[in-house]
């Protein structure tokens, strides 16, 4: 198996014998309020602890504020107003009026906060509220529910005839429903009533009580008792006291402390003295009664939400240390897993490091292979091929040429090829201007006149040995394949110097080279050898013959 899969084998171990460890956290139930809902009026101590505990975990927004308002209407029924008002008030910070499915909750939580600062007599504020609840409440039943709770609080604090505005109103719009109509009916009356107290309103009075008895409106004829008690105290005590005792009976069958004491209260008032120690006895003991049952409400209410709080701190506190634990777990596990990874990151490392040094060595040693064959391929070509084809050249064109000398030339032909890998340029000791000349001279005959212009010491000053030794490869490459191929009888290789470069201009009048041609071994290392001491070569096409343009700088191998 290679390194890496084994190394990847290792890795892929790893995170799966991680991974086995990972646990998934159990869903949690959450409270809905249909639990509270279901305790609601029944149960209120039930009720009040499933909707807080809504309140306290919920996530929705506004189950989190109807959770707050049924808590606020709990404590405000059992008169605790004050922890009712702050319920209601903590429902109003998750609802947005500008959202329509908050609206029918904010409605009720500005009703029953109008109701809340109605008991609590801060009525400027219970008008607020109730203004507040007309703008969302959309149901005409609801609208008039508002409108009423509005003159009442105008009533309590003697604004009369603004109530009596609101009620008359209401009369009109609230004649085919009739529990409503006695309920404004009654109202109405005993506002007029109380504004003039010579107002008849106990035709009005009996009216609303006829229709509650005939509708068996229990709340409705506790208030119409309550009314007309109210309204006969002056003229006929007798009634009133008959009354007082008809909301008697029906308070205590509501069983309703706060109306039972309110009816003993007038009983007191307009009974006779012989009758009195009974009602009074019952009222002291359910007002003893009731304010023992408001304070064990707000306490049951208080100690209700600080275990609920308690629970949710101790289960933080759970989830808190658990996390802790899970936290040291899960870095013990990383610095295992940092570690191997550590050491496997390196071991690949290592092992890419040493591929990429054998690669490297690799290529660097086939590339010296490479540049060895083409320097020994430019030797061959300019020691051996061009030699003999210099010798060649001057056996053609020279009508006499001395035996002795021709044997030199192979003599010294055959040394150079001996040990070309090792072949060092050749140094003259005649001026490289004149060793030119007798260059292109040797390729001259009667059928091709080579002219050489301007090569003088001056274009050669301070041009080392090395170019000079490259240049001299190249003008005899480029007259080898003059004489090969190009067909001409007339050549011209000019030479000048301009700004620190020198410049060699080859012209002839053959047949030319094409554009499309493919370069041999000859031309493919004069470029080689023009681009080694940083110069430049370019070919141009006349309509005859070729046009070559050299030059490099003196100082490129200086």
């Amino acid at each position: 198996m290679r390194p890496s899969n084994i190394i990847l084998l290792i890795l892929f171990g790893s995170l799966c014998a991680c991974n086995s460890y990972r646990e998934h956290p159990q869903p949690i139930a959450v409270p809905t309020l249909k639990k509270g809902e279901s305790f609601f009026n029944k149960n209120n101590d039930s009720a009040f602890y499933y909707f807080n505990l809504v309140a306290t975990t919920a996530t929705d927004s506004l189950e989190v504020a109807m959770a707050y308002t049924y808590m606020g209407i709990i404590q405000a029924y059992e008169g605790d107003h004050y922890g009712g008002q702050e319920s209601l008030l903590k429902s109003l910070t998750y609802l947005d009026e500008r959202k329509e499915k908050d609206q029918e909750c904010l409605g009720s939580n500005y009703y029953e906060l109008g109701n809340v600062c109605l008991n609590l007599k801060n009525y400027e504020a219970a008008i607020d509220y109730y203004r507040k609840a007309l703008t969302l409440l959309k149901p005409p039943g609801d609208q008039a529910i508002a409108l009423n709770g509005i003159a009442v609080t105008y009533q309590k604090k003697g604004d009369y005839d603004q109530a009596i505005d609101i009620y008359k109103s209401l009369l009109v719009k609230s004649k085919d429903e009739k529990i409503e109509y006695a309920r404004i009916l009654s109202n109405y009356a005993r506002a007029k009533w109380m504004k003039d107290s010579t107002y008849p309103a106990g035709p009005e009075l009996q009216q609303a009580l006829k229709i509650r008895r005939d509708s068996n409106d229990i709340r409705g004829l506790n208030a119409s008792y309550a009314h007309l008690s109210d309204y006969y105290s002056q003229s006929r005590p007798d009634s009133a006291l008959y009354y007082a005792g008809k909301r008697y009976e029906k308070a205590r069958e509501m069983n309703s402390p706060d109306d039972e004491v309110e009816a003993l209260s007038k009983l007191i008032t307009l009974s006779p003295t012989d009758l009195l120690k009974p009602y009074f006895i019952r009222y002291q003991y359910l007002t003893d009664s009731i304010q023992t049952a408001k304070n064990a409400a707000k306490n049951q209410f208080a100690l209700i939400r600080y275990e609920a709080a308690k629970s949710k701190a101790d289960n933080l506190q759970l989830q808190k240390d658990n996390a802790q634990r899970k936290t040291q777990l899960v870095i013990q596990r990383f610095i295992l897993v940092l570690t191997v990874l550590f050491f496997l990151t390196a071991g690949i490392v290592l092992i890419l490091r040493h591929r990429r040094r054998q690669q490297e060595m690799a290529i660097a040693s086939q590339r010296e292979i490479q540049e060895n064959q083409l320097k020994t391929s430019q030797k061959v070509h300019d020691v051996v091929a061009n030699g003999l084809y210099r010798i060649m050249t001057d056996l053609e064109h020279k009508t006499a040429m001395d035996k002795e000398d021709l044997l030199d030339k192979i003599e010294v032909l055959y040394e150079r090829s001996r040990d070309i890998s090792y072949d060092d340029p050749v140094s003259s000791q005649a001026p490289f201007y004149v060793k030119i000349d007798d260059l292109l001279a040797s390729f001259g005959s009667d059928h091709v006149k080579v002219l050489v212009v301007s090569n003088s010491p001056v274009v050669w000053e301070l041009v080392n040995a090395q170019i000079q030794h490259e240049v001299e490869h190249i003008l005899q490459e480029l007259m080898i394949n003059m004489k090969k191929h190009s067909q001409a009888d007339s050549v011209m290789i000019k030479f000048e110097r301009q700004n620190g470069r020198v410049q060699i201009i080859y012209t002839d009048n053959g047949i030319g080279i094409s554009s499309q041609v493919r370069y041999g071994n000859g031309l493919r290392n004069t470029e080689n050898r023009i681009r080694s001491i940083g110069g430049k070569l370019t070919f141009e096409h006349p309509d005859k013959g070729v046009k070559i343009h050299i030059s490099f700088p003196i100082d490129r191998l200086s």
